[in-house]
């Protein structure tokens, strides 16, 4: 939470104004206030990302037996939604240049699957995926575009924020994320309408009756007061949130120069990421997970980057496009401790375990 407090005075207004249901003036201004903070016509506060997915995925038409392209280096919550739709992922590998979708890869799936009803690509880490490519691509194709900005509020492609270049953006407020509600999500669009029609469905689809009538099938996605509350309050810090991950980012990797084995995730001239996690893929002798081990004899946590959906038990069978870069990240990579209120202090320690390693 925020030092200043924001977040306890739009929640006190929640709890004072007796409005702790998934309506009220803080899910109101939590939608507004997003809207304009990325420039987008309309925002649906929602209870998580994945939530936020599913509906962008409804709205964009996509129904059983369709295909969705999907980045395969990500959270399984980027995926999962397609299943729920009754629909069939077909997953698109990285390139090295972005760590996200491969524009060829991209091309060659069309190739193979002309026929496909939208595609999700995500900006892993906060990185931007090279979204000119992608969306002349499935423009040719007219394809709808999902981007998944789940771990990428705050990040912009060559000026514009991630989450609003496709026809429907995703934002995720997990504990984990830059700005967090606890848990919640947000679907955004310049579609007025589309953003309109996935309220009425994240409600359960209630009809305007004085009775409980529902025409079509609904879902319980609406976001509470409170923990909209709790987002407006965090929407404040935001970014001084990127400040901050952008000087550990910093700190890592001009005090791991030295170490040729080490090489941090990539920032493209065109990208203005939030750096949420300070990631990078290790060679040599030493492996990402001695570095993990070494960090956690320490009783310090980092993790691997994500492995990919094409690798995981459940979703090994769907197809995949691509020449295994994302496999190669997932083997070599790792995500060091990225949490803005780390000091230098505890930055230092971090480096001075990784430095031991080498020496």
């Amino acid at each position: 939470m925020s030092d200043e407090g924001y977040e306890q005075a739009y929640v006190k207004e929640a709890f004072d104004t007796n409005w702790i249901a998934p309506l009220g003036t803080n899910v109101d201004g939590f939608e507004q206030e997003l809207s304009e903070k990325v420039n987008v016509n309309a925002a649906a506060a929602l209870s998580s990302g994945t939530a936020a997915i599913h509906l962008a995925l409804k709205a964009a038409g996509v129904n059983t037996g369709d295909i969705v392209f999907c980045s395969t280096l990500t959270f399984s919550a980027t995926a999962n939604p397609i299943i729920y739709q009754g629909a069939t992922p077909v997953f698109i590998d990285s390139d090295y240049k972005t760590w996200n979708m491969d524009p060829l890869a991209l091309e060659a799936a069309f190739e193979k699957y002309p026929n496909v009803k939208a595609v999700l690509v995500v900006h892993l880490y906060g990185l931007a995926a090279d979204m000119d490519q992608i969306m002349e691509i499935c423009s040719r194709y007219g394809v709808t575009v999902i981007e998944d900005a789940a771990e990428s509020l705050g990040s912009f492609y060559k000026g514009r924020p991630t989450g609003t270049i496709g026809q429907f953006g995703i934002y995720s407020f997990n504990g984990n994320k830059i700005i967090t509600t606890s848990g919640g999500g947000m679907l955004v669009s310049n579609d007025e309408v589309a953003v309109e029609k996935t309220r009425f469905w994240a409600t359960q689809s209630r009809d305007q009756a004085r009775h409980y009538q529902h025409s079509e099938l609904g879902f319980n996605y609406r976001m509470s007061n409170v923990v909209a509350g709790i987002g407006r309050g965090q929407l404040k810090v935001l970014e001084q949130r990127v400040q901050r991950k952008k000087e550990i980012f910093e700190f890592y990797k001009t005090s791991l120069a030295e170490i040729e084995e080490i090489t941090f995730m990539p920032v493209n001239d065109w990208d203005q990421p939030n750096y949420w996690l300070s990631c990078a893929t290790i060679e040599g002798d030493i492996s990402s997970s001695d570095v993990m081990d070494a960090l956690e004899k320490a009783n310090i946590e980092s993790r691997p980057v994500w492995k990919p959906m094409h690798m995981q038990p459940y979703f090994e069978n769907y197809d995949y496009i691509g020449a295994d870069v994302s496999k190669t990240l997932f083997e070599k990579g790792i995500c060091l401790p990225s949490d803005t209120k780390m000091t230098n202090e505890d930055l230092q320690r971090v480096v001075g375990i990784i430095e031991g390693l080498w020496m």
